[in-house]
């Protein structure tokens, strides 16, 4: 994918007033009550431009959201912290946020909740024969350096688009599980994905975490994959969520409800109709990609609680928390 769950989650938390650029017309906020006087009630939604996207698209396109009495206005915001501010600030009432960032955000006491699943990995992701099938991301070594394998990266350079974000978190699990000190043991370098393609050619580095389409393009370089760091880290579960702002949540319970129910319906939709869900997510993000190209995206229709556990635990034990989030409540019930 040319826009994946991981490029667009490389940023730190951005400020609260962060602006907001939207990709339709402009419209009024929704009333407390979906459908209120006849009329359908806009929700804002931020997304981050992903293929995934296409399950609310195609939900949106077959009647989900008017059926439930609403009215989604999309708009892209520049990453995933960004669309924290603004549900935070009210800007807009659901913005999509990966776990890793919703966590970092928590930590910092900005009062978010998760309202529904917004894409992840199936159930066993972690365990399959291939997990690269299943995972955008890759970390990748240079074929002029002599590593075949995580544990040889101990002393070596490693490329990511930004330090402490979702790349050196999931990298840092699958160096601790081959042995290796992620904070001490190798060297991290900030590069982004054009140039991290270019140094693991030439060399410059010895290894790179990239996402599709960087990583078809540094196999065509010559460079080997070593693991998949994103399946491996979240294991399975929703990775991708729908989040709203404490505040949205308690002044329009019932819109929020609303757009629950309709999420699942699209999600399920998706699931069933995939190639329809992924067209729709390329003609969203402006891709050249085709069909066959793109890695399918799962689409979860619940949110467990064990799906933010699992990276919150992890933050903790690789140093990224100092201490774990206290996620009582942070997931809304249906």
């Amino acid at each position: 994918m040319e826009i994946t769950r991981a490029l667009r989650a490389v940023a730190a938390l951005a400020a609260v007033g962060a602006a907001v650029a939207l990709a339709g017309c402009s419209s009024s906020s929704g009333s407390a009550e979906p459908g209120h006087g006849g009329q359908l009630t806009t929700v804002k939604v931020a997304t981050i431009g992903l293929t995934s996207d296409g399950s609310l698209l195609t939900g949106m396109a077959k009647g989900f959201f008017a059926d439930e009495g609403l009215k989604i206005e999309t708009s892209i915001v520049a990453n995933p912290p960004a669309g924290l501010a603004a549900v935070q600030s009210g800007q807009v009432d659901v913005a999509y946020a990966p776990s890793i960032p919703l966590l970092n955000a928590l930590n910092q006491g900005v009062p978010i909740k998760v309202v529904g699943a917004a894409d992840g990995y199936p159930q066993g992701a972690s365990t399959a024969a291939d997990p690269a099938k299943l995972d955008d991301t890759g970390l990748f070594a240079s074929a002029k350096g002599g590593v075949t394998s995580v544990k040889d990266l101990a002393g070596k350079t490693i490329a990511i688009p930004a330090r402490k974000a979702q790349l050196e978190v999931v990298i840092s699990e699958e160096l601790k599980k081959a042995g290796v000190d992620p904070a001490s043991g190798v060297k991290w370098v900030v590069l982004d994905f054009t140039s991290a393609v270019a140094a693991l050619k030439n060399g410059t580095v010895d290894a790179a975490g990239l996402v599709s389409p960087f990583t078809a393009q540094a196999l065509a370089n010559g460079s080997t994959q070593l693991s998949a760091p994103s399946v491996g880290f979240f294991e399975q579960g929703a990775t991708g969520l729908w989040t709203s702002g404490s505040s949205t949540v308690q002044a329009k319970k019932d819109v929020i409800r609303a757009f629950q129910r309709a999420i699942v319906k699209s999600n399920e939709y998706a699931t069933a109709h995939p190639d329809e869900a992924i067209k729709a997510g390329l003609a969203y993000t402006k891709s050249t990609l085709t069909l066959d190209q793109v890695k399918v995206p799962f689409w979860p229709t619940v949110v467990a609680q064990e799906d933010l556990q699992r990276p919150d635990t992890k933050m903790v034990d690789l140093g990224f928390l100092p201490k774990p989030v206290d996620l009582t409540g942070v997931i809304v019930a249906k």
